[in-house]
């Protein structure tokens, strides 16, 4: 909410829905002492409380972007403990992080994309070759995730020197096929949905780490389409953006797995240059425009396995 003197209300207090925007004085029936109101324009119910004002435009878009809003004063206090060092990439949203009370390093991510119910169960329920959550904290803005540092080059750092080699493709795509099968064989199967060259990691002793949930989601095959069409451009699956017959499965994942493929083979998408014929019948069946044609996590690698003799 916002204090703005050239607004003509009888307070010169102008009402902003919090969800999205729009001013709530000017809306048929909205009263300063109702209390609470819900936005005509998207239905947000708006607390109208005096104490909630902010003295310039400034104050009000500082608030929006503080990550620490509505948090409790425990949960700031844990928060404190962690010093940021320096930013990931360009990104403002994720730091590498110094616990004070014991030196140990972690990232810290400020997420307004996510399921918060994947990282609860992902605190309880590691998985493999994937970064520990070690805590989450939900504020008004965003979910704030602190979780284990992996040292190491993501596949991405690896492809601005070039084109992998066969056998680090190969090797990369496998470890990361053993990820996603115990992702995708939970009770409830998660689905990733944003394998790409940035979200994997390789240590310095050729381990394989699968980075970044966000818009990881579970898997419900009782639906036909997504809620939120979330991915990225060009390794995002036809279901993933709202083609195809079904929602997001874990097919989708094996569809970036697919163009991934490729990539690292050849340093090109497949529509530019596809990968030899010892690999192309593989990724052509990974990136079929019917999800039902696609191979599981488990029968990708075996079928790397068997190729490359391993």
């Amino acid at each position: 909410m916002l204090i703005n003197p050239e607004v003509e209300t009888d307070t010169n207090i102008s009402w902003i829905c919090d969800g999205c925007g729009a001013m709530l004085n000017v809306q048929d029936g909205f009263s300063e002492d109702c209390g609470e109101w819900k936005c005509t324009e998207c239905g947000h119910v708006n607390s109208i409380d005096i104490s909630e004002l902010y003295l310039s435009e400034d104050e009000y878009q500082a608030s929006l972007r503080n990550p620490y809003k509505g948090l409790s004063d425990e949960d700031v206090l844990a928060l404190s403990l962690y010093q940021e060092e320096q930013f990931v990439g360009d990104r403002d949203d994720v730091a590498i992080v110094r616990k004070s009370d014991s030196g140990d390093f972690y990232i810290k991510k400020l997420l307004t994309t996510y399921d918060k119910s994947v990282y609860e169960y992902l605190v309880e329920h590691p998985i493999a070759h994937m970064p520990r959550i070690h805590e989450i904290y939900e504020s008004d803005n965003c979910l704030i995730v602190i979780e284990e540092y992996i040292k190491g080059r993501t596949v991405e750092d690896m492809l601005s020197e070039g084109p992998l080699s066969e056998a680090d493709a190969v090797d990369i795509t496998m470890a990361t096929c053993d990820i996603l099968h115990d992702l995708h064989n939970l009770p409830t199967p998660v689905i990733h949905r944003d394998i790409k060259p940035s979200n994997i990691m390789v240590t310095e002793d050729h381990t394989v780490y699968l980075l970044d949930m966000n818009v990881a989601k579970w898997y419900d095959p009782d639906k036909n389409d997504d809620t939120r069409y979330l991915g990225t451009e060009y390794y995002a699956a036809p279901e993933q953006v709202g083609y195809g017959m079904s929602s997001s499965s874990p097919k989708t994942d094996i569809y970036a797995m697919g163009i991934l493929l490729n990539v690292m083979l050849t340093g090109s998408y497949p529509k530019e240059v596809r990968a030899s014929e010892k690999y192309w019948h593989i990724i052509e069946r990974c990136i079929s425009l019917d999800a039902g044609n696609r191979y599981t996590a488990a029968e990708l690698k075996a079928k790397l396995d068997r190729i490359t003799g391993g």
